[in-house]
């Protein structure tokens, strides 16, 4: 849903420079095929030919006098790399981009898509953590660089859902353990849980499978201590009546209906193609 907000930054871009003759108004070219092929990129994108509209995009960037529309051609390459999930190609281009025209006034727009090549990436928490790992440095770079900027924005809230993804990788990791018998390294997995990522919303589960860990090992003034944290901040929680009813047999569990969370629909990517100030 997120590339909603990347597809409208793009769509504004074009908004401005639809027809052949404004971009002959606007470019200041001295090549009527820099604004041919320039043309032919836009067109193509508009259409859904996103790996022509690369190519071709690439190809005015060559012979565009000016800077910065050769600026804008390049970046309109790379976004179109990125939509057809060639992310190696994407992630090189947006690379370029940046060494090439570190002044243009889209360099946030550009590091903020190669974040989102990254992040496209990440799976689920069974499978390799390295974008999530990625994705997580290079956002905390750029809220650091473009703190004020409405990519930062999307950014922060992809960190929160990151921080999750990262700990949903060590309850996966921690279940196994507690399936195989291996108490050690589950406490371990579990208590990183505790202490790295208590924003999230496994901080609750994690409490507990201490909690189920240390009774069944026998550290039952651990147990303990473990609920007692447990329930002074979630007592209301499921997780802590499941705690509860370990430490009290005779407990009987309420059913609580477990809330589903809402995805982001994010927005933007329209105002780079043709547009003169």
């Amino acid at each position: 849903m997120y590339q909603k907000f990347i597809y409208l930054f793009i769509i504004i871009l074009i908004a401005t420079s639809c027809s052949k003759k404004e971009i002959e108004t606007n470019i200041p070219s001295s090549s009527d095929k820099a604004v041919e092929v320039y043309n032919e990129a836009v067109i193509a994108m508009e259409e859904g030919d996103f790996f022509f509209a690369a190519k071709k995009f690439t190809e005015s960037e060559s012979i565009l006098p000016n800077v910065e529309w050769a600026a804008k051609a390049a970046l309109m390459s790379s976004y179109c790399l990125y939509t057809i999930q060639f992310n190696d190609e994407a992630t090189s281009s947006l690379e370029r981009f940046v060494k090439v025209y570190p002044a243009d006034r889209n360099i946030p727009y550009a590091r903020y898509l190669s974040i989102m090549v990254l992040y496209d990436q990440i799976v689920d928490e069974a499978n390799d953590i390295s974008p999530l790992n990625d994705s997580r440095d290079k956002i905390l770079i750029y809220l650091k660089d473009f703190p004020d900027t409405e990519y930062a924005i999307d950014l922060k809230f992809k960190l929160d859902l990151i921080s999750n993804q990262l700990a949903a990788k060590e309850m996966y990791i921690s279940k196994f353990y507690i399936k195989t018998k291996k108490w050690i390294p589950a406490i371990n997995r579990l208590k990183n849980i505790v202490e790295n990522y208590e924003n999230t919303i496994f901080i609750e589960e994690a409490l507990h499978r201490l909690v189920e860990v240390y009774y069944t090992v026998g550290l039952e003034d651990e147990a303990k201590r473990t609920a007692t944290v447990l329930g002074y901040n979630y007592n209301s929680s499921e997780w802590y009546e499941q705690s509860f009813k370990i430490l009290n047999k005779d407990y009987k569990i309420k059913k609580v209906k477990k809330a589903k969370g809402e995805k982001l629909i994010n927005r933007m990517i329209k105002k780079l193609i043709i547009k003169k100030k």
